[in-house]
């Protein structure tokens, strides 16, 4: 149990895909904040560790029927699984929340002040979020796969202009940062999400999306911070050794 505790949330993730799960019901953030030791991670969210240890132990593959061993998948299946299903629902739903916050903020701000906040943070976060994915799509995405076509045919990495794939790694990890605190925000300012008393419909579908769209980004920085930037560098390291050894 104290090992457990001892873990960050990262590691448990990686692990065990069924946790990812767990780790949202219990409002833990395992992408972004996932550096933390468990029982951190459990004290800022406010939940109890003999709970967390608990759920986390029960646990099983059925929890995570979404989920795949992206660990041993190829780095190309897991780039083009982010933008298919993560970069894609990005693009449709930030248009669509865009405009439910607009409208909320026009009847109800008055009542409710953080819905200006919101609406502007969530402005923020989808202009940031738009340059990031086309950076990678563009850039960072195309490096990993031909890192491992190399790999693949046991040849060196080819020379790209920024030097070694951990710079632009570092910089989509800074991204990943800024994008969740802008979501923890709008997370706090919204109470959680909490929809008011007598909210209308419209007012209901925003805080819906929002928490929609939080959890899918969670689980796409996830996949991007906790898998495949690790593997790319390792195998980017793999490579240039056989390179100098040759």
């Amino acid at each position: 149990m104290q090992q457990m505790i001892e873990k960050t949330v990262r590691e448990i993730a990686i692990e065990n895909p069924a946790s990812v799960r767990v780790f949202e019901k219990l409002g833990i953030d395992y992408c972004c904040g996932g550096r933390k030791p468990l029982a951190q991670a459990c004290a800022e969210a406010g939940v109890s560790t003999d709970r967390a240890l608990d759920l986390l132990a029960n646990a099983t593959p059925a929890d995570a029927a979404s989920e795949l061993e992206w660990k041993a998948m190829r780095l190309s299946t897991l780039t083009s699984h982010i933008v298919a299903r993560h970069h894609d629902l990005a693009r449709r739903e930030m248009p669509r929340i865009e405009a439910l916050a607009h409208k909320v903020k026009s009847r109800h701000g008055n009542a409710h002040p953080e819905l200006n906040e919101i609406e502007e943070l969530f402005l923020s976060l989808a202009q940031e979020l738009s340059t990031h994915m086309m950076k990678e799509e563009q850039m960072l995405f195309p490096y990993i796969e031909s890192i491992e076509a190399a790999e693949r045919g046991g040849k060196a990495a080819p020379i790209m202009p920024f030097g070694s794939v951990a710079r632009p790694i570092a910089v989509m990890t800074a991204d990943h940062d800024d994008a969740g605190a802008l979501l923890a925000r709008m997370r706090e300012l919204s109470s959680g999400y909490a929809i008011p008393d007598g909210a209308c419909p419209t007012y209901r579908a925003f805080y819906n999306a929002l928490e929609e769209f939080e959890r899918d980004m969670h689980h796409h920085v996830h996949l991007e911070n906790n898998i495949l930037f690790p593997r790319a560098i390792a195998m980017e390291a793999e490579a240039a050794g056989r390179a100098r050894a040759a």
